[in-house]
């Protein structure tokens, strides 16, 4: 789909939006009842997934236009993140969000399993950007886990018959099984398996990208504060 289709079609879907939304005219001369709190719905939900987004972001650019009228041309000119997060691509654990920073302050590198093998091109282009090439570049470097990982789930199962790009790509977190086999087999539930391994993912991780060439240097030349380790439980602590 080319470029001029994809304004079409976010035109076409605004316009059904405000096709959908009633009038201050219309509001004013109605003589229906309100509908009851209770059993109200709302205006949103009678919206297509899409339409809905739109208006979201709509909201939300105009609630930081009014906050701060340039803030749009700020982040547009400049972003200085002093972190770099390698996280997990579910959707409950998004770095800016549980960290509570704006944009342009943390700089995201997710995947299925917070994984940062030497193999992934996307990663490791992702981790010399940051380091290298970004006019402030980090200066601290976070694996983020999280329990309850599918990607560690899937990894403690015996390796599937059908050959499968997520069957492939959580290989390493496989690897990290079989070498921590007797620890993992000797805790009494599958949950606590789970957990300890999705622990352990953490700190393999974490080890690989210590590793490369590219944070190495950054080490060893003094542009790099740290290499961290977290895990994020989903509740009140990390």
């Amino acid at each position: 789909m080319l470029a001029q289709d994809f304004r079409r079609l976010a035109m076409n879907q605004a316009a059904i939006a405000a096709m959908k939304e009633p009038s201050d005219d219309d509001a004013e001369g109605s003589t229906d009842t309100e509908p009851s709190p209770v059993n109200a719905r709302p205006a949103s939900m009678d919206l297509d997934p899409l339409s809905r987004l739109l208006r979201k972001n709509k909201a939300w650019s105009a609630a930081r236009a009014q906050e701060d009228p340039d803030y749009f041309n700020k982040l547009l000119n400049q972003q200085a993140p002093e972190y770099l997060w390698i996280g997990c691509s579910d959707s409950r654990v998004p770095a800016n969000a549980i960290l509570g920073l704006a944009p342009g302050e943390v700089f995201v590198q997710r995947n299925v399993g917070n994984q940062a093998t030497h193999t992934d091109l996307n990663c490791m282009s992702c981790l010399e950007y940051a380091v290298k090439e970004l006019k402030v570049r980090v200066r601290n470097i976070i694996v983020c886990g999280h329990y309850g990982c599918g990607a560690v789930k899937g990894a403690l199962k015996l390796p599937s018959k059908t050959t499968n790009l997520v069957n492939c790509w959580i290989s390493d977190i496989r690897q990290c099984r079989n070498e921590h086999r007797s620890e993992l087999m000797a805790l009494p539930t599958l949950e606590a398996q789970i957990d300890r391994l999705c622990e352990l993912n953490v700190l393999r991780q974490t080890f690989h990208v210590a590793t490369t060439s590219t944070a190495g240097a950054a080490s060893y030349r003094s542009r790099m504060d740290a290499f961290n380790a977290y895990m994020n439980t989903m509740a009140n602590d990390t």
